[in-house]
């Protein structure tokens, strides 16, 4: 199923897209997309069911984030080789992990927000693995038994935050409006590889990066393996995989993200996100 949830923030409603492209109203059936509906299984139920019984929603308007309550976004940093390359640093050896704080959180197609001070926005097309069982020393083989689905993620960043303040990347991931997710959740049935995908982004229709989730360095098993050996991954945290080269400080003379600009990005089967940038002055 593609899952999402529609309407004005903070008052969206569950549905799912449908083969012809209709959004369907999910609310008779459930009262919204969370962690423990993930975890309980309530979407094969719902796929078994005749899609007509689901009313369809003529206009949606702003998609949000597909699912509520999320509880953690772990981060998988340089793990493709060209964009390790462009950041002149060495492909790592282990996968590199942080945190991205939930308040950074925002629709896919919502306003990114250019924060007081910042200096070095840039743009990040990823994969996100959304976790539909607890996953706690999990072994690579049966990684893929504890993801639900995958989203887009536009890992937003700011890069002195990131790079020049003490070298800690969380601080310079997590200002509000940088983590872009949806406009689906497409859950694990239709994605049957994750690594046979490919994944875009453009700004101002201009393609900057072009990659495919077959060249990670560390494979989905492998992260999700890697990653609960340190924490426990729970329903609904997402974890975002990486980018490929083409990101606005790999540039020469590097670009970054200036109020006005507009980023459109997509993976393939997960739809697409567009994004204006904002600044802070502006409302969201």
């Amino acid at each position: 199923m593609k899952l999402v949830r529609y309407g004005e923030k903070n008052a969206e409603r569950p549905g799912f897209v449908d083969n012809q492209g209709a959004v369907r109203d999910l609310s008779c059936a459930l009262a919204d997309i969370t962690p423990e509906a993930l975890a309980g299984g309530r979407f094969n139920e719902l796929a078994a069911l005749n899609v007509n019984q689901f009313p369809v929603v003529v206009h949606p308007g702003r998609f949000g984030v597909p699912i509520s309550g999320i509880g953690k976004l772990v981060c998988i940093g340089l793990n493709y080789r060209d964009h390790a390359r462009e950041a002149r640093l060495p492909v790592p050896e282990e996968p590199v992990v942080f945190l991205k704080a939930t308040s950074a959180l925002t629709g896919p197609d919502d306003g990114v927000m250019l924060p007081r001070g910042a200096r070095k926005v840039d743009w990040e097309v990823e994969l996100g693995v959304v976790i539909g069982q607890p996953a706690r020393y999990v072994g690579q083989a049966n990684a893929l038994e504890h993801v639900a689905g995958y989203v887009i993620v536009n890992d937003i960043s700011e890069r002195a935050w990131q790079l020049e303040r003490g070298g800690q990347w969380t601080k310079g991931k997590s200002s509000d409006s940088f983590a872009p997710v949806g406009p689906w959740l497409v859950t694990s049935e239709e994605i049957p590889e994750p690594h046979d995908l490919g994944l875009w982004l453009e700004l101002n229709g201009q393609r900057c990066q072009t990659g495919h989730t077959g060249d990670m360095i560390f494979s989905v098993r492998e992260i999700v393996s890697y990653v609960s050996e340190f924490m426990t991954l729970m329903p609904g945290d997402i974890v975002c995989t990486g980018t490929p080269a083409g990101v606005g400080f790999g540039m020469t003379p590097p670009r970054f993200l200036r109020a006005g600009d507009t980023m459109r990005l997509g993976i393939d089967g997960l739809g697409e996100q567009r994004q204006h940038v904002i600044s802070l002055d502006q409302e969201i």
